[in-house]
């Protein structure tokens, strides 16, 4: 029944363009520079942002061990606690998490894609 941070982590970063990078004093999983997941000290926690729907639909499904995540009055996603989260439930809501941000992240250049500086134009040269 419960998930270890690094099955997470292999899951998070197998999905496309996903990186994993610092966010103040948590770890974060991004796609294309938007957060997805973060990673508060201590490993047995996560954070998955999602949707309104999918997010209370999961919290509604699995109170147990998932909890909202507060921003200021706003909720923004759940907490899951690893220790005693389903595996596959993490894993789900992780990958729907990347699909939300996906859709709202801008497509890199191509030039960044292979790992180059994007071109300036000769205007701004």
């Amino acid at each position: 029944m419960a998930v270890k941070l690094e099955d997470a982590r292999k899951f998070a970063l197998a999905l496309p363009d996903t990186t994993e990078e610092q966010h103040h004093n948590f770890g974060s999983f991004r796609v294309r520079g938007k957060i997805f997941v973060t990673i508060p000290p201590g490993g047995e926690l996560l954070h998955i942002f999602l949707p309104e729907q999918q997010r209370e639909l999961a919290l509604a499904m699995d109170p147990e061990f998932l909890e909202p995540v507060h921003w200021g009055n706003k909720v923004l996603g759940v907490r899951a606690r690893l220790p005693i989260a389903s595996k596959a439930t993490v894993l789900s809501l992780i990958e729907q998490a990347y699909a939300f941000k996906f859709e709202k992240a801008p497509p890199r250049s191509r030039s960044s894609r292979l790992g180059q500086p994007a071109r300036r134009s000769k205007s701004a040269a």
